[in-house]
């Protein structure tokens, strides 16, 4: 079954760019959050930081190719695992048809008032499976 995911297009801009002429390497993080910007709406549709319901628990990149100034780039998210109270984020980087970036993100439905993981409402996790492609 095909993936279903959200993308987003970016122009990458000119003080991005290393002493290489890449992107640097602190950059497609931010890239890969902007990105997760419809995950976000999941749980909270307002984001309303003061209901503010995620953390992230942990994130892992891999860089697979250099990323260049001058041509767009499109972020391809997706959901790649989802348990009772934490999912992980799949997202790769893509220019000029070549992926340069891939990662993936856990995140916890979080209530920050009790410091504490809660878990997902089905409603949700549907709507999270639903991104998963299957």
């Amino acid at each position: 079954m095909s993936q279903t995911f959200f993308t987003l297009a970016i122009q990458p801009r000119f003080n991005e760019t290393d002493g290489l002429g890449h992107i640097n390497n602190t950059v497609i993080p931010v890239w890969f959050e902007a990105a997760r910007e419809p995950v976000f709406e999941i749980f909270n549709p307002s984001l309303n930081l003061a209901e503010w319901n995620l953390i992230v628990a942990g994130f892992t990149i891999a860089y697979t190719a250099p990323t260049n100034y001058g041509k767009p780039v499109e972020v391809k998210t997706w959901i790649s695992r989802v348990g009772s109270s934490s999912f992980e984020v799949a997202q790769q980087s893509w220019q000029a048809g070549k992926m340069t970036a891939e990662a993936k993100t856990t995140l916890v439905h979080y209530d920050y008032a009790v410091e504490k993981s809660v878990p997902i409402a089905d409603v949700v996790k549907q709507a999270l499976l639903h991104l998963t492609g299957g």
